[in-house]
């Protein structure tokens, strides 16, 4: 059959229409043959009322794309080329628990670092491979793109567990490059190379290259002026300690600062949740607006009050990915794929976000020069933590969860440790049920 078959589970997602409008743009180049959305019974009203906004998306741009809804994941995936997974487990109240828990004993709640990202990790991968088992009977030649949160854990879980052709994208280096555009004054982040490496939200801008140039100290210049170009519109303003990134002759991501200014962002936060909320809380809010918008029948496109969620830019990217393997455009992008030696001092068969080749076969990580010694010794840190986590996730032992946790810089040791990780796994019973099994 003519065609792509693509397969979107957690349709539900508020993100869902940017993805629709990705697909749109490239209509002339990643041909769609049917489009199928896939969700539990607790998102079944929000994919329907995206699937109502898909139509009219679809229809307004002449294309005649038959978009089915369904809640049986194995019947969708049947034949599917491209499979896209932008689910949330446990739902938006997930999050929030996790964020209040990890509040309530004095640490960072976030939805990727810290207690909360193991919390999060734990519910989720164990989906993930599930839904990969099912690739592998169901579509086996399929690509499984990967956005799902925390999406460098849960890309490597599947790259460890399974035999399904993976890679992991998040919007984070999209929004790095948007800002480095916006300084040069280019629309086309293509106008200028920006070389990333290090793992999903702990990564680093080595270097950025701009005709012929290598431009980092310029950036690092403006920066230091109060002026950064790479700090999402959902993040408040703030400085790094002066003269950091200088030393380090590189750009961390946003997502840095909770390690490097640590205090100051459990302070932040602890205001925000006694204030307006915890992001978990904010997000819940602006979603609402946005489904009350995309209820419009008159509304055929993507409305502009997406972009105050914090994952602007990463479904354009996805689609860009996707025709990037279907086309063998061989273009850089920046993903979380197999090491295979790009990073001197991970394992090859771990995640690492890295920029790298995308063609038909997939992402090629390019080779990165090695990092200073403090910055590799954070970032084997890091990994060791993921790695102990998807364990931990995959067979539900407390002990090396425990593990995991105590050396994550974000976790305080001790007995509020071990009260931390009880209260996390008896709220997400529901969803961690391997931490139960007594057997």
């Amino acid at each position: 059959m003519n065609g792509l078959k693509i397969v979107v589970i957690g349709a539900g997602s508020s993100y869902t229409p940017e993805l629709m409008e990705g697909i749109i743009k490239r209509q002339h180049e990643f041909p769609v043959r049917e489009l199928w959305l896939v969700d539990i019974e607790d998102g079944r009203e929000k994919m329907a009322i995206i699937a109502g906004l898909t139509r009219r998306m679809l229809q307004k741009n002449g294309l005649d794309i038959p978009v089915f809804e369904t809640l049986d994941r194995q019947q969708a995936l049947a034949g599917a080329d491209f499979v896209c997974s932008q689910f949330r487990a446990g739902c938006l109240e997930a999050r929030i628990s996790d964020e209040r828990i990890s509040l309530k004993y004095d640490m960072i709640g976030q939805e990727t670092n810290g207690l909360g990202g193991f919390a999060n990790a734990c519910r989720t991968i164990p989906v993930a491979l599930k839904i990969a088992a099912e690739m592998e009977k169901l579509c086996p030649d399929a690509w499984l793109l990967n956005f799902t949160n925390p999406s460098g854990m849960v890309t490597e879980a599947i790259i460890k567990h399974s035999s399904v052709k993976t890679v992991g994208l998040c919007n984070v280096p999209v929004i790095m490059q948007k800002g480095i555009a916006g300084m040069l004054g280019t629309e086309d982040i293509n106008d200028f190379i920006m070389q990333v490496a290090g793992l999903n939200h702990f990564i680093f801008a080595r270097h950025v290259w701009y005709k012929g140039k290598d431009i980092t100290p310029d950036i690092i210049s403006n920066i230091e002026q109060g002026n950064d170009p790479l700090i999402p519109k959902n993040i408040p303003p703030f400085k790094w300690p002066e003269g950091m990134i200088k030393n380090l002759g590189m750009l961390p991501c946003p997502y840095h600062r909770y390690y490097y200014m640590s205090d100051d962002m459990y302070q932040q936060e602890l205001s925000e949740a006694k204030g307006e909320g915890t992001r978990g809380e904010v997000v819940k809010l602006l979603e609402k607006e946005l489904f009350d918008i995309y209820r419009n029948p008159d509304l055929a496109e993507k409305p502009k009050a997406l972009e105050g969620r914090g994952g602007q830019y990463y479904s354009d990217a996805a689609c860009e990915l996707m025709s990037a393997i279907y086309n063998d455009k061989r273009i850089i992008m920046h993903v979380n794929t197999r090491n295979n030696g790009a990073i001197a001092g991970i394992a090859d068969n771990c995640a690492v976000e890295v920029s790298s080749i995308i063609t038909s076969a997939g992402p090629i990580p390019l080779n990165v020069e090695p990092f200073p010694d403090d910055i590799l010794r954070q970032i084997q840190l890091m990994k060791t933590f993921e790695e102990l986590t998807i364990e931990a996730a995959v067979t539900g032992n407390r002990h090396t969860a425990w593990r995991g946790l105590v050396i994550n810089p974000l976790i305080k040791s001790g007995a509020v440790l071990a009260q931390a990780l009880d209260e996390v796994i008896e709220h997400n019973r529901r969803y961690m049920p391997l931490f139960h099994n007594k057997a």
